[in-house]
């Protein structure tokens, strides 16, 4: 009860003091005592330090024309807008490539700020998945009106794939039954998770991962405007680990920023767990030129020095393996024995005894290629 009362406390501080954290201290302190005047300094500093920079939603595109890729796609929405045709829309693909930035900026053009709030419904389906929300908000929205306001209204249904089955097949009664004054825009990452018959209903786009070429200049804008320092292999880091995700390479800058000051890459792969790429060359190395006993201690011993687990050092160690001149036959055998490990991590088995297999197939491969030459 005790750290409610306090939470609350700090809570109605954070805005009056935010503007001077020494101010916020010496109030704090002779309100309510020095031990509560500490804490909330810390607060503050951790609050001014997460208001200096709010990556994600700071850099969210506010227009059709903010938005830096799948420009095809864009260009048919604002066809599709100009010319009052709009159909109903499903939006895939993988995280942080630009869906529900897509649709908002569509949202923003077609209604005034006034109008937005009684035009638009946005509902996040992973949090409200059931028939219920379809037959209750979303049925109240989409059959009613808006007196004085022309056009129609908007249904966006984000993570869309995380409905259940009875909730999809009531939506696609609603979406055939008031489509003359709403539309729905369905967004999803796994299109195969929604069911046939409301795909048919709507038009589909694919979001595939960004380029490299489009990312770069995103972050450079945003690193310039935060006043970040980061080298250029740190750069190389952020958008090599991102996966063409926007999303997450600023929120990997974002963390990796507050805390280590300089993004490099070394920073990046720590701040993430990933291995390095030095790491990665090590532990081949070990695999391949050691014995059996001394490769597994040593990669165990790094490890558990920083933390890595033997998925991501597998996946690594894949990009390499297409690298390494082997010969064909000797390739394919080590990758079916690497895909083997995966398998079994994923099902849950122990990572100790999987290492083992792994150091092992690469000693089988490194036998291989000795006894043919």
């Amino acid at each position: 009860m005790v750290v409610v009362i306090i939470t609350t406390r700090i809570k109605k501080c954070i805005p009056v003091l935010c503007e001077d954290i020494i101010t916020a201290a010496i109030y704090c302190r002779i309100r309510f005592g020095p031990t509560l005047g500490i804490f909330c300094r810390k607060v503050v500093k951790a609050y001014a330090q997460c208001q200096r920079m709010r990556g994600v939603e700071k850099y969210r595109p506010q227009t059709l024309s903010d938005l830096i890729s799948h420009q095809d796609i864009l260009s048919t929405i604002q066809k599709f807008i100009s010319e009052d045709r709009l159909p109903h829309l499903l939006l895939y693909g993988p995280p942080g490539t630009g869906k529900t930035s897509t649709i908002l900026a569509c949202a923003k053009q077609l209604y005034k700020d006034k109008a937005f709030g009684s035009m638009v419904l946005e509902l996040n389906a992973s949090d409200d998945r059931g028939i219920d929300i379809v037959r209750g908000p979303i049925l109240n929205f989409a059959s009613t009106r808006s007196i004085f306001k022309k056009g129609f209204k908007l249904v966006i249904l984000d993570e869309a794939d995380a409905m259940t089955q009875d909730a999809q097949n009531a939506l696609r009664r609603v979406i055939e039954k008031f489509t003359e004054n709403t539309r729905f825009c369905l967004i999803c990452n796994y299109l195969s998770k929604i069911i046939p018959a409301l795909q048919s209903r709507c038009t589909r786009f694919r979001f595939g991962p960004l380029t490299p070429e489009l990312m770069v200049p995103r972050l450079q804008h945003v690193i310039e405007e935060e006043g970040v320092d980061v080298s250029d292999d740190g750069m190389k880091a952020l958008v090599t680990l991102s996966n063409g995700d926007m999303r997450r390479s600023l929120n990997i800058l974002q963390s990796t920023s507050m805390a280590f000051g300089k993004v490099t890459e070394e920073t990046v792969y720590t701040c993430t767990g990933q291995p390095l790429k030095s790491d990665i060359a090590n532990i081949l190395d070990w695999m391949l030129n050691q014995d059996f006993t001394t490769a597994y201690r040593n990669i165990m011993e790094l490890k558990t020095l920083k933390g890595l687990a033997l998925q991501d050092i597998l996946t690594e160690i894949h990009l390499f393996v297409h690298r390494v001149d082997f010969p064909s036959s000797v390739r394919i055998q080590l990758l079916i024995k690497m895909a083997d490990v995966e398998h079994r991590l994923a099902a849950g088995t122990s990572e100790k005894i999987q290492l083992g297999a792994l150091v092992g197939a690469f000693q089988v491969t490194r036998d291989l290629i000795t006894a043919e030459a």
